[in-house]
C-alpha cells in the first residue's frame, strides 16, 4: 500500500504507533516497525540516557524505519536532540510546542520532521515552519489534548482543506474501519495510540492494560483544562479532581493535587487508584491484549475488507 506517508517514511503501511509516555519503548516500536508500520519511541517519559538505551536496543531489534516522539516542553530537550542526532535516528515527531524551534536543526541533519497539532491554526504554523507532515489529533485521543475540543471527524477535513503537506489522522482510531474513515476524510495515514497500549510489548503496567480493555463508553473524560487538558480513565484520582472542581479549586490547588509523577504512578507503576490514567475514548472498543504485529495485521485486514464493502454500496 503506497501513498505519501509510506513513501515519506519508507514503510509498508500508513500506520504510525504513537510515541506515548510510559508505553512506547523499544519493544513496542520495533515490533510495529517489523510489522510494516512506523514505531515511535516516547521520549517524554525517558531521561536522556534511557532514550539512548532504547534507541540502541530498537536498532538491534529492527532494520526497519522507526522514530522518536519528543514533547517540546521537555526540560532537557537539547540532550534528547543530541542523542537522536548522534544515533542517526531518521524520523522525529514533535509535539506540545513551537515547531519552528527544532525543525530546521533536525532537517539539516537529514531527519524527517512531523509535528502534532490539534487545530487548523497550528497546522498552518507547522507547515510554515517547514515540517514534512502533521499529525492532526482530535480530542477523542488520550493524554494531553487540544483546548478547542475539535473531534477527529471535523479536524481532518478542516486541516486537509488548508494545508498541502501530508496529514496523519489521530484520535479515536483503533480499527481498520476507523482507519478507512480517516483516509476518506482526507488523511494520508493514521496514528494509533490506545490500541497499542493493550499489547504485550507496551511498557505500561499490566494492571493499566487491564483497565484499558475493561473500559466502557464514557469511562474517560477530558479534565484539568486550566493546567493542560488531559483525557483520563475515571478512578479515585479523577474523582478527587472532580471534587476539587466542585469546591471551586484554584489553578494552584489543582496543580498541587496533580503533584509530580502522577502519570508514572498509574500507567507505569500500576497504582490504579492514585495514578493518572491517560487513554483515549476508543478504549471502549478495545477488548483484548494483542501482540503489536497482530494489531497491525488486523488493522490492514479490516481496512481492506471495509474498503471492499464500500464498493458494494
Amino acid at each position: 500500500m503506497q501513498n505519501k506517508i509510506t513513501q515519506l517514511f519508507g514503510i509498508e503501511y500508513p500506520i504510525i504507533q504513537a510515541g506515548m509516555v510510559w508505553a512506547s519503548g523499544w519493544r513496542l516500536a520495533s515490533a510495529v516497525s517489523n510489522a510494516g508500520g512506523l514505531g515511535l519511541l516516547g521520549a517524554g517519559s525517558m531521561y536522556p540516557e534511557i532514550l539512548e538505551e532504547h534507541i540502541i536496543k530498537c536498532k538491534k531489534a529492527t532494520d526497519k524505519p522507526f522514530g522518536v516522539n519528543v514533547p517540546m516542553l521537555y526540560p532537557d530537550i537539547e540532550k534528547l536532540m543530541d542523542i537522536i542526532v548522534k544515533h542517526e535516528v531518521k524520523i522525529v515527531f514533535t509535539s506540545a510546542g513551537n515547531p519552528k524551534t527544532w525543525t530546521t536543526f533536525l532537517q539539516e541533519k537529514g531527519i524527517t520532521v512531523v509535528h502534532v497539532v490539534s487545530s487548523v491554526k497550528f497546522a498552518l504554523k507547522a507547515q510554515e515552519a517547514g515540517v514534512d507532515a502533521v499529525v492532526a489529533e482530535g480530542f477523542e485521543a488520550g493524554g494531553h489534548n487540544g483546548r478547542d475540543e475539535t473531534t477527529t471527524m471535523v479536524l481532518i477535513p478542516s486541516v486537509k482543506e488548508k494545508i498541502h503537506i501530508p496529514v496523519i489522522a489521530a484520535g479515536g482510531i483503533a480499527t481498520g474501519r476507523a482507519m478507512l474513515a480517516a483516509m476518506v476524510l482526507g488523511a494520508d495515514g493514521v496514528q494509533v495510540g490506545s490500541r497499542f497500549v493493550a499489547s504485550p510489548e507496551a511498557s505500561s503496567h499490566e494492571l493499566f492494560k487491564k483497565y484499558v480493555v475493561d473500559a466502557k463508553e464514557g469511562d474517560t473524560q477530558l479534565t484539568l483544562k486550566e493546567l493542560a487538558p488531559v483525557r483520563l480513565l475515571k478512578n479515585k484520582f479523577f474523582n478527587d479532581v472532580q471534587a476539587a472542581y466542585a469546591k471551586g479549586a484554584t489553578k494552584e490547588e489543582l496543580k498541587a493535587l496533580l503533584g509530580r509523577a502522577r502519570a508514572k504512578k498509574g500507567m507505569f507503576e500500576g497504582d490504579m487508584e492514585e495514578g493518572e490514567l491517560e487513554i483515549g475514548q476508543v478504549s471502549g472498543l478495545i477488548h483484548n491484549i494483542t501482540p503489536a504485529a497482530e494489531i497491525v495485521r488486523e488493522l490492514m485486514e479490516e481496512f481492506h475488507r471495509a474498503k471492499t464493502e464500500m464498493r458494494n454500496y
